[in-house]
Order: structure tokens, then C-alpha cells, then sequence
């Protein structure tokens, strides 16, 4: 196992310790050696991964990733949007794969409101971040009022992906079972990917009024 390996199975664990404590008791009620100690591991060990119990239980889809300025870069040539949907793809594959433990997270989160500033804030950093990559990757200046625009739209899409994956949401044309990253036996929902996908191309159509379903 190397270390890396060793690192997301030890930030693994002390996540769904947290989590799980959480669901059972309230956000409150659970204290970061009672996390530590159902994890298998010391308290200095949990503030290693963690500045605090509620960065454990909030998380963030993005840790763990390349750089968004790296991917932004390194993405193929096109439309900027194209480019922000590529450097989220890594995210959104970590976060389909951890499938149980998000839908345990956005449980935790919407049981204990108090944790809602600590997710905006991480929302925050994210997208600044990301309105930096997408200035690095378009020569634009940082007083420019596009790369700060976009970053903001697609958080906005990838909250409203990330809501509709969580629930269960379907698709039209998308089937339960399919070959590849779509769909897993275990995930008959459509994929997050799919919902992320949906977003952008509302987002890239111009958010035009869509034709009533009769």
C-alpha cells in the first residue's frame, strides 16, 4: 500500500467515523477524540487531515484533486465552460465512488443547519479558486468581471447536480444500467457526471426557457 493509498483510506475512515457519530447523536453531541478513537487512530492524528470536527463532517469535492488552475490548464481546447466541466471530472468521479458516504454527509448537513456556515465557506475558497484557473487558463486579468461569473455559475450547477444525484433524480435517456462510469449495480441512479452534464449544457444553451413536459 503506498502512502497516498495509506493517507485516503486513514482520511476514509475518520470521515465516516464523524459522519456516522453525527447521524447517531447530532453534530454536537460528538467530540473529535470519540471520532479519533472510531477510527482507530490518535487525536493529533485526526488534526493532521483536519483543522476541525466540522471540516470532517462537511468535506470538501475537491480535496484530494490536481490543482484547479493545473486541470483548467490542461484541459482540451475549447469554451471555458467546456474546460471548468473537465477540471471538475476528477471530483465528481472521487465523489461518485464515495456514493454512501456523501448521501450520509448530506444527511449530517441537513439534520445540523450550524454546519452550514463551514460549507459555505469551503464553497467560498472552491470558487475563487476556480475563478483564478479559469483567468489563468483565458489571460484575463484578476479585476476581470468573466472568470469570477462563470466560477460562481458552475458552483451554482454542480450544488444543483450534486442535490439532484442525491435524490435519486433520473434522466431522460439515460438508462439504469449501462457499461462504463454511468451507471454501477450498486448506483442504478443516473450518474453524477450526467447531472453535472445537464447543468453545464443549460448553462452553455444560455438558460433558455425549456418547452413544458405536457
Amino acid at each position: 500500500m503506498n502512502r497516498d493509498h495509506k493517507r485516503r483510506q486513514t482520511r476514509l475512515a475518520l470521515i465516516s467515523a464523524a459522519l456516522r457519530l453525527a447521524d447517531e447523536r447530532g453534530a454536537d453531541r460528538v467530540t473529535v477524540d470519540e471520532i479519533s478513537e472510531a477510527a482507530g487512530v490518535s487525536p493529533r492524528t485526526f488534526f493532521n487531515y483536519f483543522a476541525s470536527k466540522d471540516d470532517a463532517l462537511v468535506g470538501d469535492p475537491l480535496e484530494g484533486c490536481a490543482d484547479p488552475r493545473e486541470l483548467m490548464l490542461a484541459a482540451p481546447p475549447g469554451p471555458a465552460l467546456s474546460a471548468v466541466e473537465a477540471a471538475l471530472a476528477p471530483a465528481i468521479r472521487q465523489i461518485q465512488d464515495d456514493r454512501e458516504l456523501w448521501l450520509l454527509r448530506f444527511r449530517v448537513i441537513t439534520n445540523n443547519p450550524q454546519l452550514l456556515p463551514r460549507l459555505a465557506a469551503i464553497a467560498a475558497t472552491a470558487e475563487q479558486e476556480m475563478a483564478a484557473a479559469i483567468a489563468g487558463r483565458l489571460g484575463l486579468p484578476p479585476e476581470h468581471a468573466f472568470p469570477p461569473v462563470l466560477a460562481a455559475v458552475t458552483g451554482a450547477a454542480l450544488r444543483v447536480a450534486l442535490m439532484r444525484w442525491a435524490a435519486g433524480t433520473e434522466l431522460p435517456g439515460v438508462p439504469k444500467t449501462a457499461g462504463g462510469a454511468r451507471t454501477t449495480a450498486t448506483d442504478p441512479a443516473t450518474s453524477l457526471a450526467d447531472h453535472l452534464h445537464e447543468a453545464f449544457g443549460l448553462v452553455a444553451a444560455g438558460l433558455k426557457d425549456p418547452t413544458p413536459t405536457p
